[in-house]
């Protein structure tokens, strides 16, 4: 009886798990198969080499955190606040997307393919910002400020060490949300 093949998607994800955890350097081919527990040998099956492995983790990637979402948001329905906050959380507040886009930024300083890539999904992101921003907010100056502060506070976040004083983290996120989606303030006691 044959060996059962490990499947194309176990290598894009174990190299998409390398690639968040330690950068594109760390998706070497005798690392992956280590990690999935199989010989090298399965991976030429797949792919003719490492860079189309990197290209096919780069589509996955790709496709899951716009494809995928943008998708996801349109089939739950709701009100454009409720879109663009959903699309947030599914994408940079999850424990599976948001290393991985994180490491892509990183990894974009470096290599101009990646950048053009990352250039694209950041245009579709801040499309919609741009679409659903402009459902409450008719100065197309303005929406385009709100839609890059909103995008860059869903990334910036993460890099921030601050204290915010008496207020948690929370608290302040879920301002600049109200401030930039022109939500009214919620009762709170600061």
């Amino acid at each position: 009886m044959g060996a059962t093949r490990t499947p194309r998607d176990r290598w894009i994800e174990e190299g998409l798990r390398a690639l968040a955890a330690d950068g594109p350097d760390a998706v070497r081919v005798e690392t992956l198969a280590k990690r999935l527990g199989v010989t090298k040998g399965g991976f030429y099956g797949f792919f003719a080499d490492r860079d189309a492995l990197l290209k096919a983790m780069l589509d996955a990637w790709e496709r899951e955190s716009t494809d995928e979402v943008l998708e996801r948001i349109e089939r739950e329905g709701g009100d454009p606040r409720a879109k663009i906050r959903r699309a947030g959380v599914l994408t940079f507040s999850s424990d599976r997307l948001l290393p991985i886009d994180l490491a892509i930024r990183d990894w974009a300083r470096r290599d101009e393919a990646v950048a053009e890539r990352l250039r694209r999904v950041d245009n579709r992101r801040m499309g919609l910002l741009r679409e659903m921003i402009g459902t409450f907010c008719s100065d197309a100056d303005e929406v385009e400020a709100r839609s890059m502060l909103a995008f860059c506070l869903a990334i910036g976040e993460h890099f921030l060490a601050a204290d915010h004083g008496d207020r948690t983290r929370a608290q302040v996120l879920s301002r600049a949300a109200d401030l930039l989606l022109n939500r009214p303030r919620k009762d709170r006691s600061h």
